[in-house]
């Protein structure tokens, strides 16, 4: 119905399961890793929690896709069973026959004895087999003892069946009883999904915005986005539920963009008394001085607010909004109603979502860029620069040119906000231009990435600071960057996997996790590292950076290793 109005392709906040509209924060990623690693580890229970509509589906999922062909999965989503009926569940869901082996009602024997036949045999044919329980919080305790005898079935080498189950917080008081002490202690790893940050917020809207084909000014300033955040919680599907009943409260109006008097009206709408209470228990704290003294606070809020949590816009918005990032996060109803007692200074304020006079226009510097393949060459030539290493004028292939200085490139087409702050390195980006029909996308290189903002550098020199906010309806994942590698390491997708990487990676890891007495001593190892004991370290260390724990040491895991040693390279965060 408003999708038109707002320049939209398709309605952006549908709670249904798009894959398009996938967002991955940090946590769901972290999230994600858990599982994967409960995928290796072997037996034993995974837990997943996390609040009604915080994207525990959405991980699981996931998940499901990246499971290997060779993994057998039973997936229950409708856990309230009693014990028989959970067993033929299983069976059923694993493609295992069974039957009374006596007339009369089928027993828990009958569906226990088949299924470990099945195990066995996807054992020795070299599958593993795991079983996923959605909303497990409502399974019954007796059913969930159930499923840790199902734990038991094993040969000398490890457990036939991985069980993860997700739920919502309940299922962690469920597992805690004292009934269940015996299952919690088969937990090897556990997560729970917590909300969106304030930025993460901002970020998630405009992403959802920018796959449903916006390519104008966002309906969603500033300040309420951070209201948004503040009513939703960060929770994605009250996100989604609010911002829709917005747009469409603001479509009913004739307004292009959602006022904060409008967003007060979707959410008593969406969330019934919820959201009148919110605003109730926060009003008196906030509403003295609520304007006076709005320009200082945004600009000090601006300042001292930890890397990455400003919202999108910048101090000079914010104050010309009256109202401080902080200040809208937490008391919406003062510097509402600050503002309607004060028409003359609210029309005064210019639009917050405008970049400021200093900052040059994202559209035409992407319109005086080259075609993408002179973009990359350029972009290669600025990475190179960053990293000391110029390229001669006639390189050709740069990749090339820059692995005889032991530096690498490396390219995806799948990354995210989170992962270009989590290599925190200057990249190349991809960007489809705004507006412009069926043009070609344009590559240009990321050198600086503070807070909310992008510092951009283009083949003709320039270097524009646009807003993330502005950056992400165009980019849609492809990215490339440089890093550095062991002199001497072998050129494979899996440093591991030769002899002379293995060893250079036990000693790194030595190193960064502080767990060989040869780290200490700066002794040399004489011995091959153990090839499974150097996999689960790989693995240990990927899960605390919070990538796949796959247990190869590709170079995603190199860059952050590279890190984590200290070596010294170019940073986004501060353009070094």
């Amino acid at each position: 119905m408003y999708a038109p109005f707002f320049g939209l392709e398709q309605p952006p906040f549908s709670i249904a399961p798009d894959p398009r509209y996938l967002f991955m924060s940090e946590r769901h990623r972290e999230a994600l890793a858990h599982l994967l690693y409960g995928l290796e580890a072997g037996g034993g229970f995974v837990l997943l929690t996390g609040e009604i509509g915080a994207g525990k589906t959405t991980v699981c999922r996931c998940f499901l896709e990246q499971v290997p062909a060779s993994c057998h999965v039973a997936y229950i989503f409708n856990p309230r069973l009693t014990v028989p009926e959970l067993l033929r569940t299983i069976c059923d869901e694993f493609g295992v026959a069974h039957a009374p082996a006596a007339p009369g009602a089928e027993t828990v024997k009958d569906c226990i004895d088949p299924l470990n036949d099945f195990l066995l045999r996807a054992h020795a044919q070299g599958r593993s087999c795991v079983l996923v329980i959605d909303e497990a919080q409502n399974l019954a305790p007796q059913v969930l003892e159930q499923l840790r005898l199902l734990t038991n079935l094993e040969t000398n080498e490890k457990k036939l069946l991985q069980i993860i189950l997700i739920g919502q917080p309940e299922l962690r008081d469920l597992v805690a009883q004292p009934q269940l002490e015996q299952l919690a202690q088969r937990v090897i790893a556990r997560y729970h999904l917590g909300p969106l940050s304030r930025a993460e917020t901002a970020q998630y809207v405009a992403h959802r915005l920018g796959v449903a084909g916006l390519r104008g000014p966002s309906p969603f300033g500033a300040r309420v986005l951070a209201r948004v955040h503040a009513l939703s919680q960060g929770v994605p599907r009250r996100i989604n539920l609010l911002c829709d009943r917005a747009l469409l409260g603001a479509y009913s109006r004739g307004e292009r963009e959602v006022r904060p008097a409008t967003l007060r009206r979707a959410a008593r709408e969406v969330f019934g008394s919820a959201g009148s209470a919110w605003h109730a228990a926060r009003w008196p704290a906030w509403a003295g001085g609520a304007l006076a003294g709005a320009a200082v606070t945004a600009a000090l809020a601006w300042a001292l607010a930890p890397q990455g949590m400003q919202p999108p816009g910048t101090a000079q918005a914010q104050a010309a909004r009256g109202v401080s990032g902080t200040q809208a996060a937490g008391a919406p109803q003062a510097t509402e109603d600050a503002a309607e007692a004060a028409p003359g200074a609210a029309a005064a304020a210019p639009d917050a979502r405008q970049p400021p006079p200093s900052t040059p226009a994202l559209a035409p510097f992407l319109q005086a860029q080259p075609d993408a393949a002179a973009g990359e060459a350029a972009g290669w030539r600025t990475l190179a620069l960053a990293w000391q290493a110029p390229l001669p004028a006639g390189a050709g292939d740069a990749c090339a040119a820059l692995a005889r200085q032991d530096l690498r490139c490396w390219r995806t087409r799948r990354a995210s906000l989170a992962q270009l702050r989590l290599l925190d390195r200057p990249a190349l980006l991809t960007l489809a231009p705004a507006g412009a029909g069926d043009a070609a996308p344009v590559v240009v290189a990321l050198r600086q990435l503070d807070g909310e903002q992008a510092l951009l550098v283009g083949a003709d020199g320039r270097t524009p600071a646009v807003p993330l906010a502005a950056l992400a309806p165009l980019w849609r994942g492809e990215m490339a960057t440089l890093w550095k590698a062991p002199a001497g390491l072998p050129d494979a997708a899996d440093a591991a996997a030769s002899r002379a990487g293995a060893a250079w990676l036990a000693q790194q890891l030595d190193r960064v996790q502080g767990d060989a007495a040869a780290a200490g001593a700066g002794t040399a190892r004489t011995a091959p590292p153990d090839p499974a004991a150097l996999r689960a370290r790989i693995r240990r260390f990927q899960l605390a950076q919070g990538l796949t724990p796959d247990g190869q040491a590709g170079p995603l895991t190199l860059m952050l290793l590279n890190r984590a040693l200290g070596v010294t390279e170019p940073r986004l965060a501060r353009g070094g």
